[in-house]
Protein backbone atom coordinates (compact mmCIF):
# COMPACT_ATOMS: atom_id res chain seq x y z
CA UNK A 1 0.00 0.00 0.00
CA UNK A 2 2.92 2.40 0.88
CA UNK A 3 4.38 1.72 -2.36
CA UNK A 4 1.29 1.88 -4.75
CA UNK A 5 0.94 5.66 -2.46
CA UNK A 6 4.21 6.60 -3.15
CA UNK A 7 3.95 5.87 -6.98
CA UNK A 8 0.37 8.18 -6.98
CA UNK A 9 2.91 10.80 -5.43
CA UNK A 10 5.69 10.75 -8.02
CA UNK A 11 3.00 10.69 -11.19
CA UNK A 12 1.15 13.40 -9.33
CA UNK A 13 3.97 15.62 -9.41
CA UNK A 14 4.58 18.07 -12.50
CA UNK A 15 7.19 18.26 -14.22
CA UNK A 16 9.01 21.89 -14.23
CA UNK A 17 8.84 23.47 -17.28
CA UNK A 18 10.42 26.99 -18.64
CA UNK A 19 8.60 29.92 -17.48
CA UNK A 20 6.74 31.03 -20.18
CA UNK A 21 7.49 34.70 -21.71
CA UNK A 22 4.81 36.69 -20.26
CA UNK A 23 5.93 35.08 -16.90
CA UNK A 24 9.69 36.39 -17.14
CA UNK A 25 8.39 39.78 -18.61
CA UNK A 26 5.90 40.16 -15.00
CA UNK A 27 9.13 38.99 -13.50
CA UNK A 28 11.04 41.27 -14.42
CA UNK A 29 8.25 44.25 -13.91
CA UNK A 30 8.01 43.00 -10.29
CA UNK A 31 11.95 43.39 -9.99
CA UNK A 32 11.84 46.83 -11.07
CA UNK A 33 8.97 47.48 -8.83
CA UNK A 34 11.23 46.47 -5.77
CA UNK A 35 14.17 48.24 -7.37
CA UNK A 36 11.85 51.91 -6.99
CA UNK A 37 12.86 50.88 -3.04
CA UNK A 38 16.23 49.82 -3.32
CA UNK A 39 18.00 51.90 -6.16
CA UNK A 40 18.15 56.01 -5.58
CA UNK A 41 15.55 57.95 -8.03
CA UNK A 42 17.57 60.52 -10.12
CA UNK A 43 17.16 62.54 -13.16
CA UNK A 44 19.07 63.84 -16.13
CA UNK A 45 17.89 67.49 -17.68
CA UNK A 46 16.28 66.65 -21.44
CA UNK A 47 16.38 68.51 -24.30
CA UNK A 48 14.46 68.39 -27.66
CA UNK A 49 15.94 69.36 -30.81
CA UNK A 50 14.17 68.56 -34.51
CA UNK A 51 11.14 66.60 -32.44
CA UNK A 52 13.43 63.89 -30.90
CA UNK A 53 14.40 64.41 -27.31
CA UNK A 54 18.02 63.44 -26.15
CA UNK A 55 19.54 63.64 -22.19
CA UNK A 56 22.30 66.05 -21.45
CA UNK A 57 25.33 64.56 -20.13
CA UNK A 58 26.85 65.39 -16.99
CA UNK A 59 23.40 66.63 -15.47
CA UNK A 60 21.86 63.76 -13.32
CA UNK A 61 21.14 64.53 -9.76
CA UNK A 62 19.63 62.66 -7.27
CA UNK A 63 15.35 63.13 -6.49
CA UNK A 64 13.20 61.91 -3.91
CA UNK A 65 12.10 58.08 -3.91
CA UNK A 66 8.81 57.63 -5.71
CA UNK A 67 8.82 53.73 -5.01
CA UNK A 68 5.86 51.37 -6.45
CA UNK A 69 2.90 50.29 -4.55
CA UNK A 70 0.99 47.46 -4.95
CA UNK A 71 -1.92 49.32 -7.36
CA UNK A 72 1.15 50.75 -9.69
CA UNK A 73 1.55 46.82 -10.42
CA UNK A 74 -1.19 46.13 -12.16
CA UNK A 75 -1.89 50.32 -13.76
CA UNK A 76 1.11 49.70 -15.01
CA UNK A 77 0.30 47.44 -17.57
CA UNK A 78 -2.89 49.02 -18.57
CA UNK A 79 -0.99 52.53 -19.12
CA UNK A 80 1.91 50.47 -21.22
CA UNK A 81 -0.92 48.63 -23.02
CA UNK A 82 -2.26 52.38 -23.94
CA UNK A 83 0.78 53.82 -24.57
CA UNK A 84 1.83 50.89 -26.89
CA UNK A 85 -1.08 51.00 -28.69
CA UNK A 86 0.24 52.09 -32.43
CA UNK A 87 2.66 49.26 -32.20
CA UNK A 88 0.27 46.70 -30.89
CA UNK A 89 -1.95 47.12 -33.88
CA UNK A 90 0.95 47.24 -35.80
CA UNK A 91 2.04 43.53 -34.62
CA UNK A 92 -1.56 42.67 -35.13
CA UNK A 93 -3.00 44.30 -38.74
CA UNK A 94 0.84 43.05 -40.20
CA UNK A 95 -0.66 39.32 -38.98
CA UNK A 96 -4.09 40.33 -40.77
CA UNK A 97 -2.27 41.20 -43.96
CA UNK A 98 0.25 38.27 -44.03
CA UNK A 99 -2.97 36.01 -43.30
CA UNK A 100 -4.84 36.93 -46.08
CA UNK A 101 -1.76 36.53 -48.47
CA UNK A 102 -0.98 33.69 -47.07
CA UNK A 103 -4.67 31.87 -47.71
CA UNK A 104 -4.82 32.99 -50.72
CA UNK A 105 -2.47 30.38 -51.52
CA UNK A 106 0.32 32.89 -53.09
CA UNK A 107 3.66 32.15 -51.20
CA UNK A 108 3.64 28.19 -51.11
CA UNK A 109 2.16 27.95 -54.89
CA UNK A 110 5.15 30.33 -55.58
CA UNK A 111 7.61 27.73 -53.84
CA UNK A 112 6.24 25.00 -55.60
CA UNK A 113 6.52 26.84 -58.70
CA UNK A 114 10.20 27.76 -58.15
CA UNK A 115 10.68 24.50 -56.90
CA UNK A 116 9.60 22.72 -59.87
CA UNK A 117 11.52 24.93 -62.62
CA UNK A 118 14.68 23.90 -60.85
CA UNK A 119 14.95 20.41 -60.51
CA UNK A 120 18.34 19.12 -61.02
CA UNK A 121 19.66 22.27 -60.04
CA UNK A 122 20.24 21.69 -56.68
CA UNK A 123 22.40 24.49 -55.85
CA UNK A 124 20.34 27.50 -57.60
CA UNK A 125 16.94 25.92 -55.48
CA UNK A 126 18.78 25.69 -52.42
CA UNK A 127 19.92 29.00 -52.72
CA UNK A 128 16.50 30.34 -54.17
CA UNK A 129 14.64 28.96 -51.40
CA UNK A 130 17.00 30.50 -48.86
CA UNK A 131 16.49 33.80 -50.49
CA UNK A 132 12.86 33.82 -50.62
CA UNK A 133 12.50 32.79 -47.19
CA UNK A 134 15.30 35.20 -45.98
CA UNK A 135 13.11 38.13 -47.68
CA UNK A 136 9.97 37.20 -45.97
CA UNK A 137 11.28 37.19 -42.97
CA UNK A 138 13.24 40.44 -43.50
CA UNK A 139 9.78 42.45 -44.44
CA UNK A 140 7.79 40.68 -41.36
CA UNK A 141 6.45 37.76 -43.33
CA UNK A 142 8.01 34.72 -41.79
CA UNK A 143 8.55 34.69 -38.25
CA UNK A 144 6.28 32.24 -36.43
CA UNK A 145 4.19 31.19 -39.51
CA UNK A 146 7.05 29.73 -41.30
CA UNK A 147 6.48 26.68 -38.75
CA UNK A 148 4.20 24.89 -41.72
CA UNK A 149 6.55 25.77 -44.17
CA UNK A 150 9.01 23.42 -42.49
CA UNK A 151 6.81 20.49 -43.02
CA UNK A 152 7.25 21.09 -47.41
CA UNK A 153 10.99 21.65 -46.79
CA UNK A 154 11.02 18.37 -45.97
CA UNK A 155 9.31 16.86 -48.33
CA UNK A 156 11.42 18.84 -50.49
CA UNK A 157 14.76 17.71 -48.93
CA UNK A 158 13.82 14.15 -48.92
CA UNK A 159 13.55 13.90 -52.58
CA UNK A 160 17.06 15.82 -53.33
CA UNK A 161 18.51 13.12 -51.02
CA UNK A 162 19.46 15.54 -48.05
CA UNK A 163 18.34 15.07 -44.27
CA UNK A 164 15.77 17.06 -42.36
CA UNK A 165 18.60 19.30 -40.66
CA UNK A 166 19.03 21.11 -44.47
CA UNK A 167 15.22 21.50 -44.76
CA UNK A 168 15.53 23.52 -41.30
CA UNK A 169 18.05 25.56 -42.89
CA UNK A 170 16.38 26.36 -45.64
CA UNK A 171 13.15 27.50 -43.97
CA UNK A 172 13.23 28.39 -40.44
CA UNK A 173 16.74 29.44 -40.31
CA UNK A 174 16.67 31.11 -43.80
CA UNK A 175 13.62 33.24 -42.51
CA UNK A 176 15.14 34.15 -38.94
CA UNK A 177 18.47 35.59 -40.99
CA UNK A 178 16.18 38.27 -42.94
CA UNK A 179 14.24 38.86 -39.54
CA UNK A 180 17.60 39.39 -38.04
CA UNK A 181 18.81 41.80 -40.84
CA UNK A 182 15.13 43.30 -41.20
CA UNK A 183 15.36 46.13 -43.50
CA UNK A 184 11.92 46.36 -43.76
CA UNK A 185 10.83 44.14 -40.12
CA UNK A 186 7.55 45.84 -38.56
CA UNK A 187 7.95 43.76 -35.79
CA UNK A 188 11.84 44.46 -34.50
CA UNK A 189 13.03 47.68 -36.63
CA UNK A 190 9.72 49.46 -36.94
CA UNK A 191 9.30 49.07 -32.98
CA UNK A 192 12.72 49.75 -32.14
CA UNK A 193 12.88 52.69 -34.56
CA UNK A 194 9.72 54.33 -32.96
CA UNK A 195 10.84 54.03 -29.53
CA UNK A 196 14.33 55.25 -30.27
CA UNK A 197 12.61 58.33 -32.16
CA UNK A 198 14.58 57.81 -35.37
CA UNK A 199 12.82 57.84 -39.04
CA UNK A 200 10.68 54.47 -39.58
CA UNK A 201 13.01 52.37 -41.64
CA UNK A 202 16.39 54.80 -41.37
CA UNK A 203 19.31 53.18 -42.39
CA UNK A 204 17.56 50.77 -44.58
CA UNK A 205 20.59 50.62 -46.77
CA UNK A 206 22.87 49.65 -44.42
CA UNK A 207 21.02 46.64 -43.49
CA UNK A 208 20.32 45.73 -47.16
CA UNK A 209 24.07 45.14 -47.00
CA UNK A 210 23.74 43.43 -43.53
CA UNK A 211 20.83 41.30 -45.47
CA UNK A 212 23.14 39.93 -48.43
CA UNK A 213 26.04 39.66 -45.93
CA UNK A 214 24.23 37.51 -43.79
CA UNK A 215 22.10 35.54 -45.99
CA UNK A 216 25.54 34.86 -48.66
CA UNK A 217 27.18 33.12 -45.61
CA UNK A 218 24.29 31.51 -44.87
CA UNK A 219 23.66 30.13 -48.23
CA UNK A 220 26.97 29.27 -48.72
CA UNK A 221 27.49 27.00 -45.48
CA UNK A 222 24.09 25.01 -46.05
CA UNK A 223 25.67 23.93 -49.42
CA UNK A 224 28.87 22.87 -47.85
CA UNK A 225 26.65 20.70 -45.67
CA UNK A 226 24.71 19.59 -48.65
CA UNK A 227 27.86 18.98 -50.76
CA UNK A 228 28.94 16.76 -47.89
CA UNK A 229 25.86 14.37 -47.92
CA UNK A 230 25.69 13.91 -51.67
CA UNK A 231 28.97 13.08 -51.63
CA UNK A 232 28.94 11.13 -48.31
CA UNK A 233 25.81 10.38 -47.32
CA UNK A 234 26.93 8.84 -44.16
CA UNK A 235 28.31 11.88 -42.75
CA UNK A 236 25.03 12.82 -42.32
CA UNK A 237 24.44 13.91 -38.62
CA UNK A 238 20.79 12.65 -38.61
CA UNK A 239 20.69 9.96 -41.37
CA UNK A 240 18.90 10.72 -44.93
CA UNK A 241 15.06 9.20 -45.39
CA UNK A 242 14.21 8.25 -48.95
CA UNK A 243 11.13 10.00 -50.55
CA UNK A 244 8.56 7.97 -51.46
CA UNK A 245 7.35 7.97 -55.10
CA UNK A 246 4.75 10.99 -56.01
CA UNK A 247 5.55 12.16 -52.15
CA UNK A 248 6.04 15.55 -53.48
CA UNK A 249 2.90 15.73 -55.26
CA UNK A 250 1.97 19.65 -55.30
CA UNK A 251 -1.04 20.08 -57.18
CA UNK A 252 -1.97 23.46 -56.59
CA UNK A 253 -1.00 25.54 -59.87
CA UNK A 254 0.95 29.20 -59.34
CA UNK A 255 -2.00 31.25 -61.26
CA UNK A 256 -1.95 34.91 -62.49
CA UNK A 257 -3.83 35.52 -59.41
CA UNK A 258 -0.97 34.26 -57.27
CA UNK A 259 1.94 35.93 -59.43
CA UNK A 260 -0.71 39.63 -59.18
CA UNK A 261 -0.70 39.29 -55.21
CA UNK A 262 2.66 38.94 -54.81
CA UNK A 263 3.24 41.60 -57.32
CA UNK A 264 1.31 43.97 -55.64
CA UNK A 265 2.33 43.17 -52.05
CA UNK A 266 6.30 43.66 -53.24
CA UNK A 267 5.24 47.01 -54.80
CA UNK A 268 2.91 48.24 -51.77
CA UNK A 269 5.97 47.36 -49.65
CA UNK A 270 8.57 49.27 -52.05
CA UNK A 271 5.92 52.51 -52.21
CA UNK A 272 5.62 52.35 -48.49
CA UNK A 273 10.11 52.87 -48.13
CA UNK A 274 9.55 55.64 -50.70
CA UNK A 275 6.69 57.22 -48.59
CA UNK A 276 8.42 56.75 -45.61
CA UNK A 277 11.56 58.99 -46.93
CA UNK A 278 9.39 61.21 -49.42
CA UNK A 279 6.32 61.87 -47.24
CA UNK A 280 7.25 60.72 -43.43
CA UNK A 281 5.40 58.12 -43.04
CA UNK A 282 5.18 56.52 -39.56
CA UNK A 283 4.21 53.30 -37.75
CA UNK A 284 0.66 54.16 -37.85
CA UNK A 285 0.74 55.12 -41.85
CA UNK A 286 2.62 51.35 -41.96
CA UNK A 287 -0.25 49.68 -40.01
CA UNK A 288 -3.21 51.51 -41.48
CA UNK A 289 -0.99 50.51 -44.80
CA UNK A 290 -1.34 46.92 -44.14
CA UNK A 291 -5.21 47.06 -43.94
CA UNK A 292 -5.19 48.33 -47.34
CA UNK A 293 -2.58 45.25 -48.54
CA UNK A 294 -4.67 42.43 -47.35
CA UNK A 295 -7.87 44.13 -48.31
CA UNK A 296 -6.72 44.44 -52.18
CA UNK A 297 -4.64 40.66 -51.87
CA UNK A 298 -8.09 39.67 -50.67
CA UNK A 299 -10.01 40.95 -53.60
CA UNK A 300 -7.53 39.67 -55.84
CA UNK A 301 -7.79 36.19 -54.63
CA UNK A 302 -11.19 36.41 -55.53
CA UNK A 303 -12.63 36.24 -51.61
CA UNK A 304 -15.69 37.79 -50.85
CA UNK A 305 -16.11 40.39 -47.87
CA UNK A 306 -16.81 38.16 -45.17
CA UNK A 307 -14.24 35.49 -45.77
CA UNK A 308 -11.53 38.71 -46.14
CA UNK A 309 -12.78 39.77 -42.92
CA UNK A 310 -12.50 36.84 -41.26
CA UNK A 311 -9.37 36.19 -42.52
CA UNK A 312 -7.90 39.36 -41.45
CA UNK A 313 -9.37 38.63 -38.01
CA UNK A 314 -7.91 35.09 -37.42
CA UNK A 315 -4.16 36.92 -38.56
CA UNK A 316 -4.80 39.28 -36.03
CA UNK A 317 -5.72 36.29 -33.43
CA UNK A 318 -2.21 34.68 -34.20
CA UNK A 319 -0.45 37.42 -33.61
CA UNK A 320 -2.15 38.46 -30.32
CA UNK A 321 0.61 37.07 -28.08
CA UNK A 322 3.40 38.69 -29.93
CA UNK A 323 1.41 41.88 -29.67
CA UNK A 324 0.34 42.58 -25.95
CA UNK A 325 4.15 41.07 -24.78
CA UNK A 326 5.15 44.61 -26.08
CA UNK A 327 2.50 46.19 -23.84
CA UNK A 328 3.59 44.32 -20.61
CA UNK A 329 7.12 44.95 -21.72
CA UNK A 330 6.18 48.72 -21.61
CA UNK A 331 4.89 48.15 -18.47
CA UNK A 332 8.62 47.81 -16.88
CA UNK A 333 9.43 51.29 -18.58
CA UNK A 334 6.47 52.32 -17.08
CA UNK A 335 7.47 51.78 -13.29
CA UNK A 336 11.01 52.60 -13.63
CA UNK A 337 9.96 55.98 -14.89
CA UNK A 338 7.61 56.95 -12.40
CA UNK A 339 10.07 55.81 -9.64
CA UNK A 340 12.65 57.88 -11.44
CA UNK A 341 15.16 54.88 -11.55
CA UNK A 342 14.83 54.36 -15.28
CA UNK A 343 18.10 57.91 -15.31
CA UNK A 344 20.01 55.96 -12.76
CA UNK A 345 19.98 52.78 -14.21
CA UNK A 346 21.49 55.13 -17.23
CA UNK A 347 23.83 56.43 -14.77
CA UNK A 348 25.23 53.79 -14.03
CA UNK A 349 25.39 52.04 -16.52
CA UNK A 350 27.21 54.79 -18.82
CA UNK A 351 30.21 54.99 -16.32
CA UNK A 352 32.22 51.79 -17.41
CA UNK A 353 31.07 51.87 -20.75
CA UNK A 354 32.37 55.30 -21.46
CA UNK A 355 35.68 53.87 -20.73
CA UNK A 356 35.91 51.85 -23.54
CA UNK A 357 36.18 52.60 -27.34
CA UNK A 358 32.94 53.10 -28.76
CA UNK A 359 33.28 49.74 -31.21
CA UNK A 360 33.62 48.06 -27.96
CA UNK A 361 30.58 49.56 -26.42
CA UNK A 362 27.96 48.33 -29.45
CA UNK A 363 29.60 45.08 -29.09
CA UNK A 364 28.83 45.01 -25.72
CA UNK A 365 25.25 46.39 -26.62
CA UNK A 366 24.65 43.10 -28.88
CA UNK A 367 25.95 40.77 -26.82
CA UNK A 368 23.95 42.11 -23.59
CA UNK A 369 20.93 41.62 -26.25
CA UNK A 370 21.70 38.42 -26.99
CA UNK A 371 21.96 37.18 -23.50
CA UNK A 372 19.09 38.72 -22.50
CA UNK A 373 16.95 36.68 -25.70
CA UNK A 374 17.22 33.96 -23.98
CA UNK A 375 14.53 34.79 -21.24
CA UNK A 376 12.96 37.12 -23.49
CA UNK A 377 12.61 35.53 -26.91
CA UNK A 378 10.27 38.17 -28.28
CA UNK A 379 11.74 40.85 -30.84
CA UNK A 380 9.28 43.36 -30.31
CA UNK A 381 9.15 42.81 -26.52
CA UNK A 382 12.78 43.01 -25.86
CA UNK A 383 12.72 46.19 -28.11
CA UNK A 384 10.11 47.28 -25.59
CA UNK A 385 12.77 47.02 -22.54
CA UNK A 386 16.04 47.75 -24.18
CA UNK A 387 15.99 50.39 -26.37
CA UNK A 388 14.31 52.61 -23.63
CA UNK A 389 17.58 52.07 -21.78
CA UNK A 390 19.82 51.38 -24.59
CA UNK A 391 18.65 54.99 -26.38
CA UNK A 392 19.78 57.84 -23.89
CA UNK A 393 22.64 55.25 -23.57
CA UNK A 394 23.91 55.34 -26.61
CA UNK A 395 23.73 59.28 -26.26
CA UNK A 396 25.84 59.18 -23.17
CA UNK A 397 28.66 57.42 -24.75
CA UNK A 398 28.82 58.86 -28.43
CA UNK A 399 27.38 56.04 -30.75
CA UNK A 400 24.46 56.61 -32.87
CA UNK A 401 20.87 55.14 -32.27
CA UNK A 402 20.98 53.80 -35.64
CA UNK A 403 24.17 51.74 -33.91
CA UNK A 404 22.17 50.86 -30.83
CA UNK A 405 19.13 49.64 -33.01
CA UNK A 406 21.03 47.14 -35.07
CA UNK A 407 23.10 46.36 -32.04
CA UNK A 408 19.50 44.90 -30.24
CA UNK A 409 18.10 43.45 -33.93
CA UNK A 410 21.32 41.25 -34.35
CA UNK A 411 20.99 40.11 -30.40
CA UNK A 412 18.02 39.26 -30.56
CA UNK A 413 17.51 37.84 -33.98
CA UNK A 414 20.68 35.45 -34.20
CA UNK A 415 20.19 33.57 -30.87
CA UNK A 416 16.22 32.80 -31.86
CA UNK A 417 17.86 30.44 -34.29
CA UNK A 418 20.22 28.75 -31.36
CA UNK A 419 18.38 28.84 -27.67
CA UNK A 420 15.82 26.41 -26.72
CA UNK A 421 13.39 29.00 -25.33
CA UNK A 422 12.90 30.27 -28.70
CA UNK A 423 9.60 28.74 -29.25
CA UNK A 424 9.22 28.91 -32.97
CA UNK A 425 12.49 26.98 -32.72
CA UNK A 426 11.81 24.44 -31.59
CA UNK A 427 8.77 23.86 -33.42
CA UNK A 428 10.47 23.81 -36.32
CA UNK A 429 12.57 20.81 -35.05
CA UNK A 430 9.42 18.76 -34.04
CA UNK A 431 8.17 19.53 -37.65
CA UNK A 432 11.15 18.24 -38.84
CA UNK A 433 12.07 15.75 -36.70
CA UNK A 434 15.15 16.91 -35.43
CA UNK A 435 16.91 16.92 -31.91
CA UNK A 436 17.81 20.48 -30.50
CA UNK A 437 21.14 18.82 -29.64
CA UNK A 438 22.18 18.10 -33.07
CA UNK A 439 20.65 20.99 -34.45
CA UNK A 440 22.79 23.17 -32.11
CA UNK A 441 25.79 21.00 -33.60
CA UNK A 442 25.15 22.06 -37.07
CA UNK A 443 24.17 25.29 -36.54
CA UNK A 444 26.64 26.54 -33.77
CA UNK A 445 29.58 27.64 -36.58
CA UNK A 446 27.11 29.22 -38.37
CA UNK A 447 26.80 31.33 -35.36
CA UNK A 448 29.67 32.14 -34.87
CA UNK A 449 30.19 33.56 -38.87
CA UNK A 450 27.17 35.48 -38.23
CA UNK A 451 28.36 36.75 -35.08
CA UNK A 452 31.77 37.95 -36.97
CA UNK A 453 29.61 39.63 -39.62
CA UNK A 454 28.21 41.10 -36.90
CA UNK A 455 31.23 42.18 -35.08
CA UNK A 456 32.59 44.28 -38.28
CA UNK A 457 29.30 45.33 -39.07
CA UNK A 458 28.85 47.20 -35.90
CA UNK A 459 32.51 48.71 -35.87
CA UNK A 460 31.85 49.87 -39.77
CA UNK A 461 28.29 51.51 -38.78
CA UNK A 462 30.33 53.24 -35.57
CA UNK A 463 33.31 54.33 -37.63
CA UNK A 464 30.98 55.71 -40.12
CA UNK A 465 28.38 57.15 -37.60
CA UNK A 466 25.66 55.32 -38.83
CA UNK A 467 22.46 57.77 -38.90
CA UNK A 468 20.58 59.37 -38.42
CA UNK A 469 21.35 60.00 -35.40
Amino acid sequence: MVKASNSTEKNHKKKWEFPDTYVIVFAVLLIAVAATYIVPAGTFDRVETDGVTTIVSGTYENTESSPAGFMDVFLSVQTGMVESAGLIFLVLFAGGMFEIINKSGAIHTGIYSAIDKMKGKEFFLIATIIILFALGGAVGALANSVIPFVAIGVLLVKALKFDAIVAVAITFNAAFIGFSAGFLNPYTVGVAHNIAELPLFSGMVFRLVAFVLLVGATIWYTWRYCKIILNDPSRSLIGIEAAEDNELGFDEKFTGRHKLILIWTAASLMFFVFAVIKFQWTTDHMAAFFVIIGLVAGIIAGMNYNTIAFTFLEGCKNLVYGALIIGLARAVLVIMENGQILDTLVSALSQPLSALPPIATAIGMFLMNSVFNFFVPSGSGQAAIMMPIQTPLADMIGITRQVSVLAFQFGDGFSNVLFPTSGPLMASLAVAGVAWIKWAKWFFPLFLIWTGIAFVLLAVAVMINLGPL
